[in-house]
């Protein structure tokens, strides 16, 4: 019997964040470059950001250009308010990777909560299917078009969200890194933070 495995980060959720960024569960620690998300160094999140707004891919990267700086993007992230999470806390891998394809969610994200600890959040992003629809399912509303939003009414505070799918920052994910980019820069600039 495979063993489930809890989420090894707290979230990250500055007091003023205005978007929450949810992906669906870190990788195996083996694959970490730093502690914090999207610590794989060959996912693109973070020369996603670097381009987007230094125009520099590789603006995030640690000195010895194999890591990200991670001092450096909680600073990033803490300025902008930029709140990050997975919309799982606990799962089972049923192959020994990091394939959302993979993941079976053990238990779901209580995200009402999360999002009660970040009253000025305005914007929910997932950044891949699997984080979509466990968003859908625990809100049980829409799915939007990759690259596109659909209200989000959030009962417990009466909030109103935009709930924003981006296509996945994994190298699996078979698009151009400036494709990414232009979709993910169209998001924050809608957010008020580009």
């Amino acid at each position: 019997m495979m063993t489930p495995e809890r989420h090894p980060l707290e979230p990250f959720l500055p007091a003023d964040a205005k978007v929450l960024m949810l992906g669906s569960f870190p990788p195996k620690r083996e694959k970490w470059s730093m502690d914090f998300f999207y610590p794989n160094f060959i996912n693109d999140m973070w020369r996603i950001v670097g381009y987007l707004f230094f125009s520099d891919k590789e603006h995030f990267f640690a000195p010895d250009r194999k890591h990200f700086d991670k001092d450096s993007i909680t600073a990033f992230c803490n300025d902008k308010g930029i709140a990050l999470y997975d919309s799982a806390s606990e799962v089972i891998r049923l192959k020994d990777n990091a394939s959302d394809k993979f993941l079976q969610i053990v238990e779901a994200t209580d995200l009402e909560g999360l999002l009660e600890r970040i009253p000025d959040c305005r914007t929910l992003v997932t950044t891949g299917e699997k984080s979509t629809e466990t968003v859908c399912s625990v809100f049980g509303c829409e799915k939007p078009a990759t690259g596109g939003w659909t209200p989000l009414n959030i009962t417990r505070s009466g909030r109103e969200l935009r709930f924003y799918r981006m296509p996945s920052t994994s190298r699996a994910y078979p698009l151009a890194l400036e494709k990414k980019a232009e979709i993910y820069g169209k998001m924050f600039h809608e957010a008020g933070l580009l």
